[in-house]
């Protein structure tokens, strides 16, 4: 057998994606209350997800977006990690901002322990990524993609996209649109 260098490539950020997702779900959580989700991306999946975020692009009237969606396209995979929206019912919290947990609900926002769990769970994932120098990026458009795109469970309200490379110089530094990885 013979494995190339670009197949060996793909089977690294493969593997490490998998070790992302684990690291995000292993991450510390406030109170003990795991509300974390997250997936892998490639195939088709991957290729709707680009094609969502064009749609999000051209609504928003955001290049960057768009741009975002190319190096999706040129990525290996993506990982997708988001949070579900579940107030922990504290009766006076008030670190959202509203008074209660029923109150932030009614409102329709995220409770903050939701929140920092997700920036918790993002940050051990990439450097896991790190850690095996595969080239990556946290996008704001590609979470927004995955939830037009139905990725995640309907409870996920905030997520965001790390679309993982291989290259000699990485797609998401300079944020070269005409970098390709095939």
């Amino acid at each position: 057998m013979l494995k190339t260098m670009k197949e060996a490539e793909r089977d690294a950020c493969l593997q490490v994606a998998d070790l992302m997702v684990t690291a995000a779900k292993t991450a510390p959580k406030g109170s003990g209350k795991d509300t974390v989700e997250a997936c892998i991306v490639t195939g088709k999946e991957k290729d709707l997800l680009a094609e969502a975020m064009r749609q999000l692009g051209a609504e928003y009237e955001e290049e960057f977006i768009i741009r975002d969606a190319g190096n999706v396209d040129n990525s290996h995979c993506v990982v997708i990690i988001g949070c579900r929206s579940t107030p922990f019912g504290l009766s006076s919290c008030h670190m959202c901002g509203f008074e209660n947990c029923g109150e932030m609900k009614k409102a329709g926002t995220n409770c903050v322990f939701n929140l920092t769990d997700l920036g918790i769970a993002i940050g051990s994932a990439v450097s896991v990524a790190a850690d095996h120098r595969i080239d990556n990026r946290v996008m704001y458009s590609a979470g927004k993609g995955a939830l037009k795109a139905g990725l995640l469970s309907k409870e996920v309200k905030v997520c965001y996209g790390i679309p993982l490379g291989a290259e000699s110089k990485s797609i998401y530094f300079d944020r070269n649109p005409g970098a390709v990885l095939r």
